[in-house]
């Protein structure tokens, strides 16, 4: 298993549609094969970032979803809404407490 963080960051007028988008499909992500775990975090500093930290079985579930259908549409309607290039990191966990 490993996590997958992936930070964005949107115009403040777009961040509307960007939610109204996570929103309609928050459960299709996470009831794909091999997600288990969602989450949808925001900056405290600069409300205009966000990162979705996900778990993933393995490697192959990642990209078996990046692949999808549902990433093509919900990414599609994400990247026209960021005003910086997104950042990407597939971590393990080293320790944990």
């Amino acid at each position: 298993m490993f996590i997958r963080i992936v930070k964005m960051s949107f115009e403040d007028d777009k961040i509307d549609l960007f939610l109204k988008n996570f929103n309609s499909n928050k459960e299709k992500i996470r009831n794909f094969e091999g997600c288990t775990l969602l989450k949808l975090l925001r900056d405290k500093n600069n409300t205009t970032i966000f990162f979705t930290y996900s778990y993933w079985q393995s490697e192959a579930h990642l990209e078996t979803y990046r692949n999808s259908e549902l990433f093509k549409s919900v990414w599609g309607k994400t990247k026209i809404l960021f005003n910086n290039k997104p950042e990407a990191w597939s971590v393990d966990t080293v320790e944990s407490l």
